[in-house]
């Protein structure tokens, strides 16, 4: 009699494409164990950023709770997290969520392994997605975007071709983003169609003219 095979649930391709980026540092920083790129490193990105989300959280009369989807190694997260009432990290790459389980511990602070795809997200006030969305496919996107209207606030950055582009061009997720195809993530157009009540742009960095721009928007739902 003939065995019946065991059918093996094999993963999403995303989630070996960040193992892989951060095994082989495709991103950089070879002297470091875990590294999530010159975006959230390089104190002309970094810094604006992080002073422009931080007066965000600190102009409520009571502290949000935060989920940061695509916590990366919590280079920016940790200068976050103290100005919110909960703060919930969240990542693919399960090694990189258990080093940062190690190296960042406050008491308002938790480290969660998920894909953002597939998976339910954390509750919270407000949802950071920091250069994440333009890593991934308009498959994953779409399904990701179906999640956000759970939260009162987005922070989202992505980087975007200088001038007129084409937004949305599919992609394979992994290292790469749209840049090369003139293309960059906007999830109010198809086909993503995001509905929010208001749009605000929290700030701009041009870091190299020849590589675009990056955008943080802050949308209320």
């Amino acid at each position: 009699m003939q065995k019946l095979k065991k059918k093996i649930k094999t993963p999403w391709p995303t989630k070996n494409a960040m193992t892989q980026i951060y095994d082989k540092h495709l991103w950089g920083g070879n002297d470091f164990d875990f590294y999530s790129g010159e975006g959230s490193h390089h104190p002309d990105i970094v810094k604006p950023y992080v002073e422009t989300v931080t007066a965000f959280l600190k102009s409520h009369q009571k502290n949000l709770s935060v989920c940061d989807l695509g916590c990366g190694d919590f280079n920016i997260g940790r200068q976050l997290a103290p100005y919110a009432s909960s703060y919930i990290a969240v990542d693919i790459v399960k090694d990189l969520i258990e080093r940062n389980k190690t190296l960042f511990k406050a008491a308002n602070l938790e480290f969660r392994c998920l894909d953002i795809a597939k998976d339910k997200l954390p509750k919270a006030d407000c949802v950071i997605l920091r250069q994440v969305l333009q890593h991934l496919s308009n498959k994953e996107i779409i399904s990701i975007v179906k999640k956000l209207s759970n939260y009162k606030y987005i922070i989202l950055t992505e980087h975007i071709p200088n001038g007129d582009f084409t937004p949305n061009i599919d992609i394979i997720s992994g290292q790469g983003t749209r840049l090369k195809h003139n293309s960059g993530v906007s999830v109010l157009k198809a086909p993503f169609n995001l509905k929010v009540k208001e749009e605000t742009i929290l700030n701009e960095v041009v870091f190299d003219h020849r590589k675009g721009r990056i955008l943080t928007f802050l949308y209320t739902m």
